[in-house]
């Protein structure tokens, strides 16, 4: 790709990330050493006819809040659904015109999105991977979803997200952090969990990581236990969580439920519930930390020592507000022995006999894998009919 194509690209990508100018000259020279100035930037987007006053078509906007409000969507606020239609629809929008949408919408439909918030203790963390908060996320477990997350405290950048079919057992969420240190290259100098035992294996090894750092931090103090309550960083992010996505499919699950359609306590309902879905939240997962990343934090209130700005850029950029780097390097051959010794292969989400059964019925039945929740919904049903029929 020739020099002008790439940085055109480069271009088109940031823009449709919901950047602003300034954002996307800072991101050019930050991460691909390309200069350019304000007027060069206008008069590219401009060239492919990209602008934010630009806008794009009524209907075009009208069929992806539609399609939005099929699922998740239906319960965030006009903010969250401004960065969908831009970020994952590419589309150009006003967050003022979204606004206007979600009032006219109704007054049920504001207030069901506006939430009350917790006062919370005033937070610091000198920088990026100063310090992560890692915790699991049991909302969807009653449905056999299980949810473990991790979050950088200074920038509140998504460090995982993941789902399966446990987030207690120590050698799985030892394999999430493993795979998060190898991806960052380096760890955190501080890592804090709860009590529970899923953490005793990350523990471990962050101390191990850690153990000749020479740092106040370092060893023994490199993880630190608390109750969850007080994790506060991911504590509070699960609200987000709940309010942009688990809420909906904590409602669509309860209805299969109450509708006599999914039991726990049957082996086979459960069994295709995880087939059905597993792959449909993991993709709603993966989204939700994406945007979170690259959507803007305001300005607090009640905490200046708190920065605003994108997640993604104070992470990736601390230069930009003045803090520091902490990550603490660590050697690949050491990251080879203690994944060797304290980490467990990822359990599949359904065992090979169930898939090729499911893949049978799917076959005769002329049914493919959901995108949708509605397209679960009916091959979960398909699929425990024609299995009772085996029965």
């Amino acid at each position: 790709m020739a020099d002008n194509d790439l940085r055109n690209h480069l271009i088109e990508e940031y823009f449709h990330m919901g950047f602003d100018y300034k954002e996307i000259i800072d991101c050019l020279f930050l991460n691909n050493e390309i200069r350019l100035s304000l007027r060069q930037l206008k008069r590219i987007l401009a060239e492919k006819n990209l602008g934010r006053r630009r806008f794009s078509s009524l209907d075009e906007i009208a069929d992806a809040i539609e399609e939005e409000l099929k699922g998740s969507g239906s319960i965030v606020g006009y903010r969250a659904m401004w960065q969908r239609l831009v970020v994952d629809h590419k589309l150009s929008v006003s967050k003022e015109f979204v606004r206007n949408a979600f009032e006219n919408n109704g007054p049920e439909g504001v207030q069901r999105r506006s939430m009350h918030r917790l006062q919370r203790r005033q937070y610091h963390a000198k920088g990026p991977n100063f310090l992560w908060h890692l915790d699991g996320y049991d909302k969807l477990k009653p449905y056999g979803f299980c949810i473990h997350g991790c979050i950088d405290g200074y920038s509140r950048q998504i460090m995982w997200l993941e789902v399966g079919r446990t987030n207690n057992h120590p050698g799985v969420v030892a394999s999430y952090f493993i795979d998060c240190v190898q991806n960052v290259g380096g760890t955190a100098c501080v890592i804090r969990g709860d009590m529970g035992t899923e953490n005793v294996r990350i523990a471990a090894i962050q101390r191990y990581l850690r153990h000749e750092a020479g740092d106040s931090w370092s060893g023994e103090k490199s993880f630190l236990y608390g109750r969850s309550v007080a994790n506060q960083r991911i504590e509070a992010w699960w609200g987000q969580l709940r309010r942009g996505a688990s809420d909906w499919w904590i409602t669509h699950f309860k209805d299969l439920r109450d509708r006599g359609l999914y039991c726990d306590a049957n082996a086979v309902h459960v069994e295709c519930l995880l087939f059905c879905y597993m792959a449909l939240i993991r993709e709603e997962l993966q989204r939700v930390a994406r945007l979170w990343n690259l959507h803007r934090i305001r300005p607090s209130t009640r905490n200046n020592s708190s920065p605003h700005g994108r997640p993604c850029l104070l992470y990736h950029h601390p230069e930009m507000t003045g803090a520091e780097e902490c990550k603490h390097d660590v050697d690949i051959d050491e990251l080879d022995v203690v994944r060797d010794m304290c980490c467990d292969d990822l359990p599949m989400d359904s065992s090979p006999e169930f898939i090729a059964l499911a893949e049978l019925i799917m076959t005769e039945e002329g049914l493919r894998m959901p995108e949708t929740a509605n397209e679960a919904r009916n091959l979960y049903l398909t699929l425990v009919n024609e299995i009772d029929k085996l029965m």
